[in-house]
């Protein structure tokens, strides 16, 4: 397909809290694509960084700050901020200029270092940031409405506790296997329902933690990459990033009210649904085309609410799923097999690009003891704050 670009190379940085710059994280990720990708850095046309806002002023001018912490050659620069969905947006900067014309190989960086505890927002007063409204309205935490979105699967579908405990012991299993990740040790269903209980009815090992990390990858044209002696590389194929369709009728957090749709009957799909959605009908797939899927699991009962929105199982069935084994290593349709936001945790910016790592090293065939069988398609999703969202579609 015309609109096909390659993966000429990934890398990441070990997930952890490191105490460092996230330019050195995001110079190492680097670092690591391009080697991986066998391009010199001065063969790099253009650089788009994904934003982090916690880490001071160049975290805003995140393009430039790694193309000068690898050394000035004339790249153009892009910086992108879209909360979680940043890593993506970032990649769908870079396909675009390929596909334009503009650039032969573009690098794609996100790194962040993050603070102590759970996100909160950007100091000063802001009456007109939905974000800074909810932490002084509600004094809503993200773990508060990840909480609230548990309680809502268990009274409309018959979650339990213990089905979400299901997902945490299924990601670290994973996330063991991998050496990324920040968390390498299995848990049991006893453990997780041991740990300290953060936001009813989840406990501390429901919740992602907050992380510094880095990851990046080297994407170019298909005919660069023939040039290149590529001659089937990993392709993207599909970048999603919809916004919401009015009206809202469930209840989004940072946002603290539904649209008014007295007069209007509900759009038929969510909004997280709306994203992978729009993936598939650019990718010319449906979910029983998947070989396997990273989704953004900020909590375990989320991870079972992405299983419905990707269309793996109808809606209230994720549980189901889970309990089966079927998203499991080995399992019917793997999700999360780098092991997650459970295993990793936040690194806000990296996150979306950490995800397409992920794809490229299992349709590669190269991700080890976790590599699911066979794998030629996968799809990422994730959701951010204020509308944002993505999902990208992988092929080899």
């Amino acid at each position: 397909m015309t609109g096909d670009v390659a993966v000429l190379g990934a890398g990441m940085h070990r997930w952890g809290k490191w105490g460092r710059s996230f330019v050195e994280y995001g110079t190492v990720a680097a670092r690591a694509a391009l080697a991986d990708a066998g391009i010199d850095w001065r063969q790099v046309q253009s650089v788009v960084g994904a934003d982090t806002v916690r880490c001071g002023y160049p975290g805003y001018v995140a393009g430039a700050t790694f193309a000068q912490a690898l050394g000035w050659q004339g790249a153009r620069v892009t910086s992108v901020y879209a909360a979680c969905a940043s890593g993506a947006q970032a990649i769908n900067t870079a396909r675009s200029q390929i596909l334009a014309g503009m650039a032969d190989v573009v690098l794609v960086v996100g790194a962040d270092s993050a603070p102590k505890g759970f996100f909160a927002p950007a100091g000063g007063d802001r009456p007109d940031d939905p974000d800074w409204v909810r932490f002084r309205v509600l004094g809503a935490t993200n773990p508060a409405y990840f909480g609230l979105y548990a309680r809502r699967r268990m009274a409309l579908y018959g979650d339990s506790p213990e089905d979400f405990a299901l997902v945490k012991v299924k990601n670290a299993a994973a996330g063991a296997l991998n050496p990324n990740a920040r968390y390498r040790k299995t848990v049991s269903a006893e453990d997780v329902a041991a740990s300290a209980v953060v936001a009813d009815p989840l406990r501390l090992l429901d919740i992602c933690a907050t992380s510094d990390g880095a990851a990046a990858l080297v994407l170019s044209g298909m005919d660069f990459a023939r040039r290149h002696g590529v001659s089937d590389p990993v392709r993207i194929r599909a970048v999603s990033t919809v916004t919401p369709t009015y009206p809202k009728t469930v209840l989004d957090l940072p946002d603290i009210a539904t649209d008014s749709a007295a007069a209007v009957d509900p759009f038929p799909h969510t909004f997280r649904a709306s994203i992978a959605r729009a993936a598939y009908e650019e990718a010319g797939i449906g979910p029983e085309d998947l070989s396997l899927a990273e989704v953004y699991d900020l909590s375990t009962a989320l991870e079972l609410e992405w299983y419905e929105d990707i269309g793996l199982c109808g809606t209230g069935e994720g549980a189901k799923l889970v309990r089966e084994g079927a998203t499991a290593l080995g399992g019917r349709i793997p999700v999360n097999v780098s092991g997650g936001l459970a295993s990793f945790g936040e690194a806000v910016p990296a996150q979306a690009i950490a995800q397409v790592c992920e794809l490229t090293w299992q349709l590669r065939g190269t991700a080890g003891e976790r590599q699911v069988p066979g794998a030629r398609t996968g799809i990422t999703a994730n959701q951010g704050l204020f509308g944002h969202g993505s999902a990208v579609v992988a092929v080899r």
